[in-house]
């Protein structure tokens, strides 16, 4: 949406006027507004007490002070510009409403008597805290520092990895309200241009007051697919994980307010891999990929089958009888499962609302006294706590959050999918599955690459940890203008 352009006034006392009017000076407290005179002419300064840098203002003021008339004839605005206004990050705009905007994000605006103009001074500071190593992505050996909730920060710890003179931070505003500082991130000379100017133009188009959950809610503006469980961006709050990407020639965008960056287009295997991996000598990372394949899989398959051979133990070859449970007990094997599943959500979201310090209690409280005592009183047996389990640790060594949700939610539907219709209903829901995640497409790349479509150098990369000199070419999926790493 346009909006509504104010410019400048004949007089200082209007221009003073409006700026107060638009700010509401008087009725907010940490808005500031200082009346000054320096060489003989009328200024006034506007900025956020908490957000301006106090020690850089208050040089500032010193400079002006020494001024005497005639140091600002014949052209004031230049002469402040470019001699007694000594600092780096100026800017200078015509439009008073615009320069109201960006005093609530943090710069100072200076009005100057006998100038058509406000001076922008961007000296300001956000609280921040220090980048530690993200939680849901550590690592035994690597970097320890992980991105904050502070836009130019990350912006900088991402250049520090990628010293490539076309790489391109470009600034965007979303939100009528919130007035949301975005940035996209992209190497010029390797992403593909017109992917880049799709995603720009679906951040124009988003219309609405504010961004209160940052990367969430971008994420549903721009990838569609409102009830598809399915991730189909990645979020990393990791520098060396989201430098890599860009090597690669996909496109980040990082919010303000969010320690997470928005990785795209992904497909379905880049939330399977993580940074430790690369981080271990290519036959290791080869063998801890394969291991985290086979328990992201379980993940989803194990609860289903084994309640389908608990159910029908004729499916079972000679040899694997012992699977199924010994005592079917006065609960329904579906209904253990089911409880089970609530059980652990509601674990996991009483952990992450319990304070650290009571975290551990928690986890022996579920683990010896409910877990036990539910096994004695039959209301679990043995094997689904067993199964249950490894189902889960399944879910937490999955590298993507996002993805780990949606195989909870596929392997829940497989599971109801079993009890409602057998054999038939197992099969027919992973069908489903497959076809479901194979349409899928991810900023129109298919979400299955590259087993569907087929690539043989793609997949070899994906199954295997491929050693960094043998991975000569960038994914094809993406078009990137230079193929050639």
């Amino acid at each position: 949406m346009e909006k509504e352009k104010q410019p400048l006034f004949s007089t200082y006392e209007q221009n003073n006027s409006y700026m107060q009017d638009r700010l509401q000076v008087d009725k907010s407290f940490d808005i500031v507004n200082l009346d000054l005179e320096y060489a003989d002419r009328k200024m006034s300064m506007f900025f956020i007490d908490g957000f301006a840098k106090d020690d850089i203002l208050h040089l500032l003021m010193k400079f002006l002070a020494k001024l005497e008339p005639d140091d600002l004839e014949p052209d004031a605005l230049t002469k402040l510009m470019k001699r007694y206004i000594p600092y780096i990050e100026l800017d200078q705009v015509d439009d008073l409403n615009q320069a109201a905007d960006t005093v609530l994000g943090g710069p100072t605006a200076l009005i100057v008597e006998g100038i058509n103009k406000v001076i922008i001074i961007d000296a300001r500071t956000y609280p921040v805290r220090s980048p530690g190593e993200p939680d849901l992505e550590r690592v035994v050996r690597g970097s320890r520092d992980g991105y904050v909730e502070t836009i130019v920060f990350n912006t900088a710890l991402t250049r520090r990895r990628v010293r490539d003179r076309s790489l391109r931070m470009e600034y965007m505003q979303i939100g009528r309200r919130s007035l949301t500082d975005i940035c996209i991130c992209y190497l010029e000379d390797i992403a593909d241009e017109n992917r880049v100017k799709d995603l720009k133009s679906k951040l124009k188009e988003i219309d609405t007051d504010g961004l209160p959950m940052a990367e969430k809610t971008i994420e549903e503006y721009i990838s569609g697919r409102h009830w598809n469980p399915f991730p189909t961006v990645r979020y990393t709050e990791r520098p060396d994980t989201a430098a890599a990407h860009l090597y690669e020639g996909h496109i980040l965008l990082f919010i303000d307010g969010s320690p997470s960056v928005m990785i795209t287009p992904t497909t379905y295997w880049h939330h399977l891999q993580h940074a430790e991996e690369y981080r271990q000598k290519p036959i290791v990372g080869a063998y801890l990929r394969f291991v985290r394949f086979i328990a992201v899989w379980l993940s989803i398959f194990i609860l289903p089958l084994y309640y389908l051979f608990s159910v029908n133990p004729e499916l079972l070859p000679k040899g694997m009888e012992f699977i199924g449970p010994n005592e079917l007990g006065t609960v329904p094997i579906l209904l253990q499962f089911i409880i089970a599943e609530l059980g652990i959500d509601i674990l996991r979201m009483a952990a992450i609302h319990t304070p650290t310090s009571l975290a551990t209690a928690i986890g022996l409280v579920a683990a010896i006294l409910i877990g036990q005592v539910a096994i004695e009183v039959g209301l679990f047996s043995y094997e689904v706590i067993l199964y249950l389990a490894i189902a889960a640790i399944g879910t937490y060594a999955t590298p993507s959050y996002e993805m780990s949700l949606a195989n909870r939610m596929v392997r829940l539907f497989l599971l109801l999918s079993a009890a409602a219709f057998g054999v038939e209903g197992y099969l027919i829901g992973t069908l489903l599955w497959i076809l479901y995640t194979v349409r899928m497409k991810s900023f129109e790349i298919p979400y299955f690459w590259p087993v569907l479509p087929f690539s043989f150098r793609a997949f070899r990369d994906v199954f295997i940890r491929t050693p960094i000199p043998l991975k000569r070419k960038r994914p094809s999926i993406l078009h990137p203008q230079d193929p050639d790493r």
